[in-house]
């Protein structure tokens, strides 16, 4: 397939700028596969429309404040960096951007003016914008790197939300209320629509849940650059489900509940735990490419948002309602006024 066929015209004014007012309230439109019904709905209308014995696979990750804005040292001209990943012997890999050309051996200072913050050190670049930056101990002394971020960084918002500018509110909006391990650049959309309230409703109803985590990489902003859908490479994201995990989800699914798989990262963590053909404990990279054609064994239904045109998360979506299907539910949902991407509405793919 090429990866045309997940192209579609989208009105820039339906790119959700701020999340719903309350994380509840966002609109959930349900895509039936057994006779391709599409219905309206809102999320926390979602209890009624699952089975009591079903369970929910939610990916439990947490967005660290990864956005650095700062300054080169020498010049004092604007640097910004996206922190990516700690690397062996206290380095971090960082994706940067920068007026002219600096040099490994510079400094850059992340901190208000006035105040000299964090300075690191350049010391080796990479492809695609990558360097490997050292923070430097006069300015942090014994702080572990979550703190730094913590205290220095900024929420990393899609570059399609206002620019990627974060405001207050997005320290704690694109973050899900069950958010407990660090380590993603970008939230895992699907869940920000679940509330303590909703959680409450589905638990009456006898529905669990379990947790899982994916780590989400830079990847995820990136369209498919290939023709064919076939010659796009992933990014490795690591990703672990463990075995008690996935323990519950059998029995559940034994009993006849369905695994419900809160949002895209939960379903690649679930496919590639049932690789082998059943639910099993897994931990490491995971660079599963989910496309039409692939065989489902990890779950039955999914819980996920509106998609950017030509990515790898709608061929995804695709490959479990079928290509037409989904085609037919994103025509509606423009004509509909539905808000699309990270801080838009919701889909129930059953």
């Amino acid at each position: 397939m090429l990866a045309s066929e997940f192209d579609f015209d989208l009105p820039d004014e339906l790119i959700a700028q701020h999340p719903a007012a309350a994380r509840e309230h966002s609109r959930l439109m349900v895509v039936r596969r057994d006779g391709g019904r599409i219905e309206h709905h809102r999320f926390d209308e979602l209890p009624a429309l699952l089975g009591g014995g079903d369970i929910l696979a939610r990916n439990c990750t947490r967005v660290v404040p990864a956005r650095l804005i700062g300054r080169r040292e020498a010049t004092g001209g604007k640097w910004e960096g996206l922190f990516l990943r700690e690397i062996e012997g206290g380095g971090w890999e960082i994706l940067a951007t920068t007026r002219g050309r600096p040099a490994a051996g510079e400094c850059v200072v992340i901190g208000e003016d006035g105040d000299r913050g964090l300075r690191l050190r350049l010391e080796s670049r990479g492809d695609e914008g990558r360097w490997v930056v050292r923070p430097m101990p006069s300015s942090t002394p014994s702080s572990s790197t979550l703190e730094l971020l913590d205290r220095y960084g900024r929420i990393p918002l899609p570059p399609y939300i206002r620019k990627g500018r974060a405001g207050e509110e997005d320290r704690e909006r694109y973050q899900t209320v069950f958010a407990r391990s660090p380590g993603s650049v970008a939230a895992p959309t699907a869940g920000l629509h679940f509330s303590e309230g909703v959680f409450r409703d589905l638990a009456a109803k006898g529905i669990s849940w379990v947790d899982l985590t994916l780590h989400v990489g830079i990847g995820t902003f990136r369209p498919m650059e290939a023709e064919r859908i076939d010659d796009h490479v992933m990014h490795a994201e690591w990703a672990e489900l463990t075995a008690h995990a996935a323990l519950a989800l059998n029995a559940r699914r034994a009993a006849g509940g369905r695994v419900v798989a809160v949002g895209t990262t939960s379903a690649r963590t679930l496919e590639s735990a049932a690789a082998g053909g059943s639910i099993a404990a897994f931990s490491g990279p995971t660079d599963l490419f989910i496309r039409p054609g692939h065989n489902f064994r990890g779950l039955d239904a999914l819980i996920t948002n509106f998609h950017l045109p030509r990515s790898s998360l709608l061929v995804l979506v695709s490959a479990l309602a079928g290509v037409e299907l989904i085609r037919a539910a994103y025509r509606e949902a423009v004509a509909r006024r539905y808000r699309f991407f990270s801080y838009g509405d919701a889909m129930l793919i059953v």
